[in-house]
């Protein structure tokens, strides 16, 4: 397979298992990720980067894949003795992955952008890729619930996304611009890839960052989206409930709809094949497979679909 410059937006833990088979395709240099920095925080001091570290970890083969986030094999040394001083433990952090987090607030705190702490780690890691943030502003994403105006973190680990969502905010925009790298990256790009995350949390605020939005829109020919949704269930996580917070479909052809100006490209899953003819309906060139990335090889198959899906005559 020759090898093209390749551009992913990305969220956390589905991206992460679809960008492992994505690596065993093309060469790891040629693949440039666009990393949400909405669920970024400060936690006891600390600058936490849960999507961007998520990546980096299973990318460098880290990460602690039974539970997706965090690294393998970690201990909670320091977690513990936390939770006997404070009242504000509910967000786990395990011993190696507070040396990330270490580094990465000491480097911020002396004056280096995010962009470049991101590609400090990312390297001292072993990963061949590109990580980019996608901006280098704090912005968070914001959540108006039952239980009242949440970050994304309080709404997803310390409710459990129990609580009611009645709309998603996001701060810090006004002051926010694309990392450097990204424009490049995306205009250098022979392919686009929109990564099975959730388009509300993970794909949504770098859409929101001023001036991606139609740089987006300029690379639409080039540009394949990766349903996160299987048989309208989420693998993991509230992308369902979100997306009917915010008045969407909550199955692939809602999720094809809202890519709808940024895609050419759709995957979805077999699960989802009835949707097919709907999703080709609007403007897309599709392509159905078993999406489901529980292994290397059903991410490898997937990321192949993704990467070939505009190359061939016809809709797989």
């Amino acid at each position: 397979m020759s090898a093209r410059p390749v551009a992913v937006l990305a969220g956390g833990v589905g991206a992460a298992r679809f960008l492992r088979g994505l690596v065993r395709i093309l060469p790891p240099e040629e693949i440039t990720v666009i990393g949400n920095t909405g669920d970024d925080m400060w936690w006891h001091g600390l600058y936490i980067a849960p999507d961007l570290d998520t990546v980096i970890y299973w990318l460098a083969g880290v990460a602690d894949e039974s539970r997706g986030w965090g690294v393998r094999g970690d201990t909670f040394t320091a977690q513990a003795a936390l939770a006997m001083i404070t009242d504000r433990s509910w967000f786990q952090l395990g011993d190696r992955d507070l040396a990330t987090h270490l580094y990465r607030t000491g480097r911020l705190a002396a004056g280096v952008p995010l962009h470049r702490v991101t590609g400090e780690l990312a390297e001292r890691l072993g990963v061949r890729s590109r990580i980019l943030p996608m901006s280098d502003a704090r912005i968070e994403t914001r959540l108006k619930t039952d239980a009242g105006d949440l970050h994304f973190q309080e709404y997803f680990v310390r409710e459990h996304w129990r609580p009611a969502v009645h709309e998603i905010y996001w701060t810090g925009l006004d002051e926010a611009s694309p990392a450097p790298g990204v424009a490049e990256a995306i205009e250098a790009a022979g392919l686009v890839l929109i990564a099975p995350s959730n388009p509300s949390i993970s794909i949504e605020p770098i859409l929101r960052v001023p001036g991606m939005r139609a740089m987006l829109r300029a690379a639409r020919g080039k540009t394949v989206a990766i349903s996160p949704l299987i048989g309208g269930r989420a693998v993991k996580g509230p992308t369902v409930e979100l997306l009917r917070a915010e008045g969407v479909r909550p199955d692939a052809l809602g999720v094809a709809e809202r890519y709808q100006d940024l895609a050419t490209g759709f995957v979805l899953d077999t699960a989802d094949a009835a949707l097919a003819p709907s999703i080709a309906a609007i403007g897309y060139r599709i392509a159905v497979r078993p999406t489901m990335l529980d292994d290397v090889e059903s991410a490898r198959d997937v990321a192949s679909t993704a990467v070939n899906l505009l190359r061939e005559p016809a809709a797989a």
